[in-house]
C-alpha cells in the first residue's frame, strides 16, 4: 500500500500486511520516540479492537490505520479530536457516495450511512507528568468492502454495500488530507470550529433523544454540543443537561 500513497510531508506512514493491531504497533512506535504524524496501516488485523474493548472485525478490503500525534494539549481537550476525526472521515466519504444516501455524524464519534455504522474511532493516549500528552493514537478503521452483518449497536454497512468501489489507499490518502486540513485549524483556532462543522452534519439536532448512561436513561431534546463536546439535553424548559459519556438513540433505531 505504500508505495501507492501520496501524502503530506506531515505523515511518516509505517504499513503491514498484517498484524495484531494497528494502534499497538502505534503506541510501540511513539513509546519509541517516533514523531507526531507516524501513520500505522495494515491490511488486516488479527486482533482489532473496538469502543469499550468490543472486538473490530479486521477482514482484507477495508481500511485499517492508527495515526499516532502529539499534541500540545492536555488529555482532557485532546478527547475532543474525536470529533474532528468523524468530521474529517465524513468530507473523506461523503463525496464519494451518491447524493440520496444520507451521511451523517452520531454523537459522539460515529460516522453513518442511511442510519448504518461504516467507520469506527477509537482512541488512546498517555500524559506525561505535567498532565499534557505525550501522545495519542487514533485508531480509525472504515468499512470499504466488508462489514459485520450482526453487532451490537448500530447495524453496519461498507461504501460497496452504497455503490462505491475504493480501495484502502485511496480511501487513506483521502482521509489524511482531511485529517490534516482540520487538525491544522483545530491547533490555530481550537476546538471552535471543529464543534460548529460536526454539527452541520450531526444526526437528530433539534429533534427528540434518548441518552443511556450507566445508572440511569434520560430523554429529551438533542440542542447542540457544550464548548466542550458534551450532548446537550433539554428535558424541559427548566432542566437542561449535558452528557459527557453514554450511548444515544433516536426514535426509529
Amino acid at each position: 500500500m505504500g508505495d501507492r500513497l501520496d501524502l503530506p510531508p506531515f505523515f511518516s506512514l509505517t504499513a503491514f500486511d498484517e498484524v495484531d493491531s494497528t494502534s499497538i504497533q502505534a503506541k510501540r512506535l511513539a513509546e519509541e520516540g517516533a514523531p507526531s504524524g507516524q501513520l500505522v496501516v495494515a491490511n488486516s488485523q488479527t486482533g482489532g479492537v473496538g469502543r469499550r474493548g468490543r472486538a473490530w472485525a479486521s477482514p482484507a478490503g477495508n481500511l485499517y490505520c492508527s495515526l499516532m500525534i502529539r499534541p500540545n494539549c492536555s488529555s482532557h481537550e485532546a478527547a475532543k479530536l474525536s470529533f474532528l476525526i468523524a468530521v474529517a472521515l465524513y468530507h473523506a466519504v461523503r463525496p464519494l457516495l451518491s447524493s440520496d444516501i444520507d451521511v451523517n455524524l452520531k454523537w459522539p464519534n460515529d460516522v453513518l450511512v442511511n442510519g448504518q455504522k461504516i467507520a469506527g474511532i477509537l482512541l488512546e493516549s498517555k500524559s506525561k507528568p505535567d498532565g499534557h500528552l505525550d501522545w495519542l493514537v487514533i485508531g480509525t478503521g472504515v468499512n470499504l468492502k466488508h462489514y459485520p452483518k450482526a453487532t451490537e449497536g448500530l447495524p453496519a454497512t461498507s461504501m460497496l454495500e452504497n455503490g462505491v468501489r475504493i480501495d484502502p489507499a485511496e480511501m487513506l490518502s483521502r482521509y489524511a488530507e482531511k485529517f490534516l486540513k482540520f487538525y491544522m485549524e483545530w491547533q490555530q483556532n481550537g476546538f471552535a470550529p471543529v464543534r460548529d462543522e460536526w454539527l452541520k452534519y450531526a444526526k437528530g439536532i433539534g429533534g427528540p433523544v434518548v441518552a443511556r448512561l450507566p445508572n440511569a436513561e434520560l430523554s429529551g431534546i438533542f440542542k447542540g454540543l457544550s464548548d466542550d463536546g458534551a450532548l446537550i439535553l433539554q428535558q424541559n424548559e427548566e432542566t437542561i443537561k449535558e452528557i459527557s459519556a453514554g450511548e444515544v438513540f433516536f426514535p426509529g433505531d
